[in-house]
């Protein structure tokens, strides 16, 4: 859960200097009370009540019909398309770290290797990609607590100075800084996907999300505070500069070791992104939304083969894209599943209050409330605020599937 959520620090370098150190540090501190943790109790509950293949998807479908759950599933995996290509992209940027002549289609080249790797590991099964998450994840956090530790010891500036920086468009500032940091926070429903493949998921899931949330918030929050506060050269961030402020700070070691982790962050999360999107496909096409083939279960490993490469193969051709272009689409689908999600949880209390629910959000129906509502605003905010970009083709990507259900709707019948 935490490669396919968080990772590490990487990729959030782009908001300090779209947002203002100031305004970076508390997005990374105050987003999660409005977007992670609702969706991380609502996730807790549901999957504990139904524990099923599909996950979000069964659950939307199960609280609001056919046509609703198909969107759920459908929007749900086209993000996933464009979070693979992210992380394929962001791993080859790292590596131009040591190899800068990786660029034109050395770099795709590379970025498509990475994809072909671990669509292949994911064919192997949940228990291989789970050993080969944790082994990675282990070294990762290792690494940036170095970075921490190194960079506080150097603490020569404030960091939260500037807020806002007073070049930039307000638009930048609160939409594509918002943007990134839902961004760096989603995906807490999206492991439900899973659920049948995990022992015991009653009490494995709720658990998970409850060491996951604060983690999260500290590897984002303390490397990002300590480099800040180390350098004050806020101006300089851009997408892989924690290699280079770790090379600043204690020389080339640490700037090799951070690479090295950056690198490896990426493909945890894509790893993560392959498990937890490949379930969604099978599932519909069990349920006879998609193609028979998707749902064709690997004779040895037995995991949805056939989904798992149409989706590598997807993920390659959408490596070729610059990272803030894909995340402003991706942003749209996601913010659309996880708001059918939450509004899921409200629904099947109302729908089926009989249901076994093992984990319920606490605080009883205000609860919910806080989780639904603040949810849904924050979604709302992040839309207004996308840039043109976002703005033109997300809705575009949203329309798109109402247009596949009514194509694909009578292989149901």
């Amino acid at each position: 859960m935490f490669s396919y959520t968080t990772g590490g620090p990487f990729g959030l370098e782009d908001m300090v200097t779209t947002s203002g150190p100031g305004m970076t540090l508390l997005y990374i501190l105050v987003l999660p009370f409005f977007w992670c943790i609702p969706v991380a109790l609502v996730s807790a509950e549901l999957t504990t009540a139904m524990p099923v293949q599909g996950g979000f998807y069964r659950w939307v479908r199960a609280a609001f019909g056919d046509f609703w759950g198909f969107l759920a599933g459908w929007w749900g995996w086209c993000g996933s398309f464009l979070l693979g290509a992210v992380y394929a992209v962001l791993f080859t940027d790292y590596l131009g770290f040591y190899f800068p002549q990786l660029v034109g289609w050395k770099h795709y080249l590379v970025a498509i290797s990475i994809i072909a790797i671990f669509t292949w590991i994911n064919v192997r099964g949940v228990k291989l990609v789970g050993q080969f998450a944790t082994g990675l994840e282990l070294f990762i956090v290792a690494a940036v607590l170095v970075l921490t530790c190194v960079a506080l010891a150097k603490w020569k500036h404030n960091p939260f100075v500037p807020l806002i920086p007073t070049h930039q468009p307000m638009f930048h500032v609160f939409g594509v800084g918002l943007a990134l940091g839902l961004w760096l926070y989603s995906g807490y429903e999206q492991l439900s996907t899973v659920a049948e493949e995990v022992d015991n998921p009653q009490r494995t899931y709720p658990l998970a999300l409850a060491i996951v949330v604060p983690l999260s918030i500290a590897i984002y929050f303390l490397p990002t505070i300590a480099c800040l506060a180390a350098l004050g050269n806020w101006q300089d961030w851009h997408t892989r500069y924690f290699s280079d402020a770790a090379q600043l700070i204690g020389g080339p070691w640490l700037g090799g070791l951070i690479t090295l982790a950056g690198m490896i962050t990426n493909v945890a999360l894509l790893n993560g992104t392959v498990i937890s999107s490949t379930r969604m496909p099978s599932s519909m096409a069990e349920d006879g939304y998609l193609p028979k083939a998707l749902a064709k279960i690997h004779p040895r490993y037995g995991t949805p083969w056939i989904a798992i490469i149409v989706s590598g193969l997807v993920y390659c051709l959408l490596a070729v894209q610059s990272v803030t272009q894909i995340i402003t689409i991706y942003n749209w689908l996601r913010v659309a599943t996880t708001v059918m999600t939450v509004l899921a949880a409200w629904q099947l209390r109302r729908k089926r209050p009989e249901m076994h629910r093992p984990f319920v959000i606490p605080g009883g129906h205000s609860g919910l409330m806080y989780a639904v509502i603040a949810t849904v605003l924050m979604s709302i905010v992040a839309l207004v605020g996308s840039d043109r970009y976002g703005m033109i083709w997300g809705p575009v990507a949203l329309a798109a599937g109402p247009v596949v259900y009514l194509l694909l709707r009578p292989r149901n019948s």
